[in-house]
C-alpha cells in the first residue's frame, strides 16, 4: 500500500517538474489509498490554481482509489505522532493513517524526511 502525499498530488495535477516521477505509480497501481485530508488539500490547491472544474476531476481521480474516512483512531493516534514529530494537523493525519494501515508514504515535505517508512523525493 502507497500513501501520495498532497505534494505529490499536486505535481501530477498541476504539471509539476515531479509529475513523470508519479504518474507511472498513480496510473497503474491499484494499491493507492487516499486520507481524506489529502482529498481535502488538493482539490483546495487544484481549486486555487486552476479553476472547481479542474479541482473536481482531481478529486475524481483521487476517489477511484480508497478513500479513508479520519476515524477517532485515526484522530487520536494522529495527536500523538504530531507531538512526537512537531507535525502540522494534516500532516499527522497523513502519517498516521498511513501507519494504521500499514502503507508507505511517499512525499516531497521535508518534514517526513527521516521517519519510518516514508519515501521522500525532493522536490525538483
Amino acid at each position: 500500500m502507497i500513501i501520495l502525499d498532497s505534494s505529490c498530488w499536486l505535481e501530477y495535477f498541476l504539471d509539476g517538474k515531479g509529475a513523470d516521477q508519479y504518474a507511472p505509480t498513480i496510473e497503474n497501481s491499484g494499491g493507492i489509498i487516499i486520507p481524506t485530508i489529502v482529498l481535502h488539500e488538493v482539490f483546495k490547491v487544484v481549486m486555487r490554481a486552476r479553476n472547481e472544474d479542474s479541482a473536481l476531476a482531481a478529486a475524481g481521480v483521487l476517489q477511484q482509489f480508497s478513500v479513508i474516512l479520519i476515524d477517532e483512531n485515526i484522530a487520536m493516534y494522529s495527536a500523538k505522532l504530531g507531538q512526537e514529530h512537531g507535525l502540522a494537523m494534516a500532516d499527522s493525519m497523513i502519517l498516521a493513517t498511513a501507519q494504521i494501515h500499514h502503507a508507505t508514504l511517499w512525499t516531497q515535505d521535508t518534514d517526513f524526511r527521516n521517519l519510518p517508512n516514508v519515501k521522500y523525493f525532493e522536490k525538483p
